[in-house]
């Protein structure tokens, strides 16, 4: 699935693999790569690109959410949080990856806020690209 009309562009480059350093264009992105020592690494002070993973599709699911809840006139707390899960692991051709998304959506009665997951996994980028590769798992928190 392609946009109608690409409004923002982001550019970052890795060296090194998982345990090199990623870099934004703009440079406000800086960080050290490390292999976790569940995947052999020896783990230390940097993130990895399953934390990066999460992190990314954690912020834009709140952003679906907050799309969502404007078009369709339902108030959303400003204390809303997802946190993103993501696990990687061997399949017969190389790797995969599992990801969660635990929400939660305080003072939101909970038949409304599963409505407004649902309609947030419709409209997230990181969930029209995972759609059919990966299985989302949403849990209301």
């Amino acid at each position: 699935m392609a946009p109608d009309k690409v409004l923002y562009v982001a550019h970052s480059t890795a060296t090194g693999g998982r345990d090199g350093k990623a870099l934004s264009s703009d440079g406000i992105l800086d960080v050290k790569l490390t292999t976790p020592k569940e995947l052999g690494g020896g783990g230390g002070d940097g993130t990895n690109p399953e934390q990066l993973f999460a992190a990314g599709y954690a912020a834009c699911f709140i952003g679906a959410m907050k799309f969502a809840a404007m078009r369709d006139k339902i108030a959303i707390s400003k204390d809303v949080s997802v946190e993103g899960v993501v696990g990687v692991g061997p399949t017969a051709t190389g790797f995969a990856i599992t990801v969660e998304l635990k929400v939660s959506l305080p003072g939101m009665d909970k038949a409304v806020a599963q409505d407004l997951i649902n309609r947030g996994h419709v409209v997230c980028p990181y969930s029209n690209a995972t759609r059919g590769n990966v299985d989302v798992k949403l849990t209301l928190v």
